[in-house]
């Protein structure tokens, strides 16, 4: 069974970091892609990060520069560093294995909450 479970979320001020960890399982990691989405109030998911198999990296532009994605594949995990954060980042940040293998959109972790706030 396909498994994601995300962590490392919480109250942050802005211009803090905040590192986010994405542990998997049920599946072979290093074969697929993986992604950040989010999802603030109000507002359609969107994509945020994403990291291929091979390490390849492609980010939205409202946090490219700010945003690092990263793979350990040797503990089945996906992190996604978070600098300067904004409170426009603020939402439900979710980690997805997009793989057609693991539903019509992917496989979806329960999110973490990330909540950028003075």
């Amino acid at each position: 069974q396909v498994q994601l479970v995300e962590s490392g979320g919480g109250l942050v001020q802005p211009w803090g970091s905040l590192r986010l960890s994405c542990a998997t399982s049920g599946f072979t990691f290093s074969m697929y892609a993986m992604s950040w989405y989010r999802q603030a109030p109000g507002k359609e998911r969107e994509l945020v990060a994403a990291i291929s198999s091979g390490g390849v990296k492609n980010y939205a532009d409202s946090v490219k520069g700010r945003f690092t994605i990263s793979r350990d594949n040797a503990k089945n995990t996906i992190y996604l560093q978070m600098n300067s954060l904004k409170p426009d980042d603020t939402a439900v940040y979710y980690c997805n294995a997009p793989s057609k293998r693991f539903g019509s959109s992917g496989s979806w972790g329960q999110g973490t909450q990330v909540t950028v706030s003075s």
